[in-house]
């Protein structure tokens, strides 16, 4: 006779398992599987209903239990309550929101693009060494990053916060409004909290609220090296590359480039937050990528796949996205990755991309600590590029041309810049203009920021 010792042991094998197959492989009545997913208790999680119902074994996390409780903060910072997260074995995940749950392999999407990473995730082991996280993010498993987002997981990306301590620590942390003038030891701050070298070249960054608005700020420091002088350089490029692309009446980040002692900073609006305390639900490419897609190997080749269910992105906001990877790479963005895109979540998980951030001539960055000179091809169009490749040429030869003709850049660059300019006024000139009614062919003057 089956017992709760061999269901749970065949949960813990399977993972996830429906009820047809539990019985059968417990050769059990339906009746005696009721008993024994009622005498294992908290063990065994139903998730669905009716005939989509399957069964999996539940984990406990120390200092959590079996599950974490999730909120939600809109737009005029009110917090309500958006379900639980269950822990299931074989690193599985359901969120259970308004009666229904939804089972994941690893954590939600949502709560993946919260996790700490990139620049300012480098810092976190050593900024809350009482979590006991291991010192590199890399090595972090999702147990790890539950921990993270459940103790100090405040001001994550997007609108949810998980676990109780978050949401104290939420409502216990008045914003801190600070101007240009601290940038510099806010910098200097930000840098020394910083384990080892930043991995994938990711540009050192703090986040702060500074006259009203929650921004994440980019810094260059004074130093006169060739590779602190190249990322100054670089910085005006991207303020230079989103200015563009907003006058392009494209979605783009508000930003601002600004010289403090020496420093350069750029200051980039949040539009995952509105005011001091709203926020936005947003969803990365990479985590809509990693859960949905099938891995697609570039913004273009994505585009067309998030045009039907689940997410109903509009035709014209997967043709903005196909005229961003044009527009970069004929600025030279080597690092179109796919966290690098980003959109608003609505209702019924529909999505709308959100302003373009990230867009700057990576092909120009430095090697560490060298200046390296690299080549410039821009590519000609692709079937899936054909009808955006035109404007998007338009675009970003203006946007060399004023690389070029900003007299506070270093040579090299305005050097480059008016190779790559011409590069792809010779290309275009080969190439046919397609009709494409609703965008200027030849831009005059400069559009509002989306």
């Amino acid at each position: 006779m089956a017992t709760t010792v061999d269901l749970l042991e065949y949960l813990a094998f399977a993972g996830v398992a429906r009820p047809a197959a539990l019985r059968a492989e417990l050769r059990v009545s339906p009746q005696t599987l009721s008993r024994l997913v009622a005498e294992a208790g908290e063990d065994v999680y139903r998730i669905g209903k009716g005939r989509a119902t399957q069964y999996a074994r539940t984990r406990s996390l120390e200092r959590f239990g079996r599950s974490l409780p999730a909120f939600r903060v809109d737009e005029t910072g009110e917090v309500t309550p958006a379900g639980a997260l269950r822990l299931l074995w074989g690193h599985r995940t359901s969120w259970e929101r308004s009666g229904a749950s939804k089972l994941f392999t690893g954590l939600p999407p949502a709560l993946a693009d919260m996790a700490p990473q990139g620049y300012l995730g480098h810092g976190f082991s050593a900024r809350f060494p009482d979590l006991r996280l291991p010192p590199r993010i890399s090595d972090w498993s999702d147990d790890h990053r539950l921990i993270a987002l459940a103790l100090r997981g405040e001001d994550c990306v997007g609108d949810l916060i998980v676990g109780d301590e978050s949401l104290r620590r939420y409502f216990a942390r008045p914003p801190d409004d600070v101007g240009p003038e601290e940038y510099p030891s806010l910098a200097a701050r930000s840098a020394t909290e910083i384990v080892g070298s930043s991995a994938g070249g990711e540009q050192p960054k703090f986040g702060a609220c500074s006259r009203g608005r929650n921004v994440l700020v980019k810094f260059a420091s004074g130093l006169d090296t060739g590779a602190a002088r190249r990322w100054r350089d670089l910085l005006w490029c991207e303020w230079k590359a989103l200015e563009t692309v907003a006058a392009a009446r494209r979605p783009a980040s508000r930003a601002q480039c600004l010289d403090v002692d020496g420093w350069r900073f750029l200051e980039v609006e949040r539009f995952d937050r509105a005011g001091l305390r709203g926020r936005r639900a947003v969803l990365s490419l990479a985590a809509v990528n990693n859960e949905y897609l099938g891995s697609p190997d570039t913004w273009t080749a994505a585009a067309p796949l998030l045009l039907g269910a689940p997410f109903s992105l509009p035709e014209a906001d997967a043709a903005q996205l196909r005229w961003l990877d044009v527009f970069g790479q004929l600025i030279g963005n080597t690092d179109r990755h796919f966290g690098n895109v980003a959109f608003f979540v609505g209702s019924g998980g529909t999505l709308r991309l959100a302003p373009s951030y990230d867009m700057l001539p990576m092909i120009l960055a430095p090697a560490a600590d060298v200046v390296v000179t690299r080549q410039f091809e821009p590519s000609p169009p692709s079937g899936s590029t054909l009808d955006v490749w035109q404007d998007a040429a338009t675009w970003a030869q203006r946007f060399w041309c004023e690389v070029r003709d900003h007299g506070d850049l270093e040579a090299d660059v305005r050097t480059f810049a008016a190779h790559a300019a011409s590069a792809i006024s010779a290309l275009a000139g080969r190439i046919a203009p397609v009709p494409h009614p609703g965008h200027q062919r030849f831009p005059q003057g400069k559009g509002e920021p989306w």
